[in-house]
């Protein structure tokens, strides 16, 4: 008895063999989502070389994914841990200037507040007020 035969007194082997298949379907997209990606995001390869590559793998999926994996895997996880630090560089600078602008902002209230109960004057406000928005 064949695994096709048995497989029809069985309906669960047949929903679990569809659920394999959409799985490898899933991995195979995502696969070459990735590769389209990281040829894309190449700063070493040029113009050409990024057509040439596009090409091979559309035109030939599964050896041309196979063939980038194995000529240029290894650099795959470089180029995306660079784009990362960059990526978490640029949000710790926005945090950065987020930061010292309200920094600024706190340190007018404070020197408002000193004005107004009387300890410094309105010159010396506007001294420190100026070298605060200045800074």
């Amino acid at each position: 008895m064949s695994l096709a035969a048995s497989s029809t007194s069985y309906p669960l082997l047949d929903i679990f063999w569809t659920i394999l298949e959409l799985f490898l379907w899933v991995i195979w997209i995502w696969i070459l989502v990735y590769v389209f990606i990281d040829i894309f995001r190449s700063r070493d390869l040029s113009g050409w070389a990024k057509a040439l590559w596009v090409l091979f793998v559309l035109f030939i999926p599964l050896i041309g994914v196979l063939v980038y994996l194995i000529v240029r895997g290894g650099s795959m996880h470089e180029r995306a841990v660079r784009q990362a630090q960059q990526q978490d560089e640029a949000f710790r600078e926005y945090v950065r200037s987020a930061a010292g602008s309200s920094g600024s902002a706190e340190q007018l209230e404070k020197l408002a507040s000193l004005r107004d109960r009387g300890v410094i004057s309105q010159d010396e406000f506007d001294r420190e007020k100026a070298r605060v928005l200045a800074a």
